[in-house]
């Protein structure tokens, strides 16, 4: 009995898996075959400058010493009539980022570029309440947002703004660029992982006419639309998932851009890049609970809800991860090995399923962009690693956004031209390093039990859990090093669990932390 509960687990947890695989293929396939309608999107209406409409550019910021000067410096660039262009600084920053950031506002002002600089005394709504605070006094019919880590470039504003000639268009969606995509292995995969967001998700959603998303920065909205969606909201952790869900539902239509594009940083460390994704995979979650009944039952199309679905939901693949590297072992054990004839029947397909439709997605997101397939091919072994190695945080995340709404906002730290300024503090990868030997457990019990197949992707959860494990602990050993010697340089965020905003420490050097 025992044995046939864990067989039903087991293969459940590899169809719900294979399922999100079948929709990453699904997606390479719209891109196919909607290949003339994305070749399109570049057409857009050309304005003369006395037709341009007035737009606001706004920069919500938080603590951003280390690249603030650079975002001013590339919004001042852009290439729009003076007159008809405002930049809203949203400063929520509790250090020395106001007076860097006053300063440079002051110098650009004096250029003759309407700047406005904006501080909130408070964090009410986070980056939501920011945006929602800048637009009540906004003065542009067009508002594009950019945080602090982009690098517009001058083009950006007249390349789309032609599209809100028609009045349907409710927000344009541009493609990022990665600043640091080669310093390492870590931001290498972490290029592929967004390039597959942007050039697969985002051109197979706009392509078939389906439902996508803001993605917070690199886009441009119709002020009217926002109102007219209810207006930035901080009930999640995702404002703009939830309002591009909001504004659609309410009749607006979004375009994609991918040949317009913003550089921008990518985390360089693990602890940064798991409050990253920690928030939102937590948000999506949240914004899943707050909209998809409303979703299934609006007058959308079954492949719009269905894709709404799955666009709502991915992030439910990371506790079927772990349950899988749980189950690996005891099923190895348990199971006798399988002949050829079943393994081509059952496990080659379930593979193909999984592994199979990720290699197509990801090679379809470098070609898309002119690079070789075979770099995606190279590095798709470290991709499925790292988020086998993430998933255990993940799954913290998943169950978190189950449990209740809203939550604190834990910013990305950037790195910018002062690298370990801002750092996350984040808790011991305990789980991982556990998950990391029972995965060790498997490749051993693979081999001995004949289950060659299965011994590929034993060894693929503990590198993941090993490689993640290990850098966190590394990061940790050395930020407890750096407190040990009261490094005054170096600052920190609230941690993740919210140990260090508890205590009322939040973004004080650690230096302080110590005292």
């Amino acid at each position: 009995m025992l044995s046939l509960m864990l067989c039903v687990l087991y293969f459940g947890v590899l169809l719900g898996l294979s399922a999100y695989g079948l929709h990453r293929l699904h997606l390479v396939i719209l891109c196919r075959l909607h290949r003339a309608k994305l070749s399109r999107a570049p057409e857009v209406a050309a304005l003369t400058d006395r037709d341009l409409p007035p737009v606001t550019i706004q920069l919500p910021l938080f603590n951003e010493s280390t690249v603030a000067a650079r975002l001013l410096d590339a919004v001042a660039r852009m290439d729009y009539p003076a007159d008809k262009l405002e930049i809203q600084v949203l400063d929520d920053s509790t250090d020395e980022t106001q007076g860097l950031v006053r300063t440079h506002v002051e110098r650009l002002r004096a250029r003759g570029i309407d700047a406005v600089y904006l501080h909130r005394t408070n964090r009410v709504g986070y980056k939501a309440g920011a945006l929602d605070a800048g637009l009540k006094v906004a003065k542009g019919e067009l508002v594009a947002i950019f945080d602090a880590d982009f690098i517009p470039q001058p083009g950006f504003v007249r390349a789309i703004v032609g599209h809100f000639e028609d009045p349907a268009i409710g927000m344009v969606q541009t493609r990022w660029g990665h600043l640091n995509r080669d310093v390492s292995i870590l931001t290498k995969v972490q290029a592929l992982m967004l390039d597959g967001h942007h050039l697969v998700e985002n051109r197979a959603r706009f392509g078939a006419d389906l439902l996508f998303n803001f993605s917070g920065t690199g886009g441009m909205w119709r002020k009217e639309a926002i109102l007219k969606a209810g207006g930035w909201q901080h009930d999640t952790l995702t404002e703009d998932l939830d309002l591009s869900y909001r504004a659609q539902l309410a009749g607006y239509r979004f375009i994609y851009r991918e040949d317009v594009v913003s550089p921008a940083e990518l985390p360089e460390d693990i602890s940064a890049l798991r409050a990253q994704q920690y928030r939102w995979a937590k948000g999506t979650v949240q914004t899943a609970r707050k909209l998809m009944s409303r979703v299934l039952t609006a007058e959308l199309s079954r492949g719009q809800r269905l894709e709404a679905f799955f666009h709502l939901t991915p992030h439910f693949a990371y506790p079927l991860l772990v349950l899988l590297s749980v189950l690996l072992l005891p099923a190895l054990v348990l199971f006798p090995a399988a002949d050829t004839l079943t393994m081509l029947a059952i496990d080659l397909p379930l593979c193909t399923a999984t592994t199979g439709s990720l290699a197509a997605f990801y090679m379809l997101a470098e070609t898309a962009q002119g690079r070789s397939r075979w770099g995606a091919v190279a590095r798709l072994p470290m991709l499925i690693a790292l988020g086998t190695g993430l998933a255990p945080h993940l799954s913290k995340a998943v169950i978190e956004g189950i449990r209740r709404m809203a939550g604190e906002f834990v910013r990305t730290p950037k790195q910018g031209d002062n690298k370990g300024r801002y750092k996350v503090r984040t808790d011991l990868p305990i789980t991982e390093a556990l998950l990391a030997l029972l995965s060790c457990g498997a490749v051993v019990a693979s081999v001995q039990t004949g289950h060659y197949f299965a011994t590929p992707f034993a060894v693929l959860f503990a590198v993941g859990y090993l490689y993640v494990a290990f850098l966190v602990g590394q990061e940790q050993f050395a930020r407890r090093r750096e407190v040990t010697s009261s490094a005054p340089a170096v600052a920190s965020d609230a941690a993740v669990v919210g140990a260090w905003s508890r205590q009322g420490t939040k973004d004080r050097p650690l230096g302080d932390l110590a005292a």
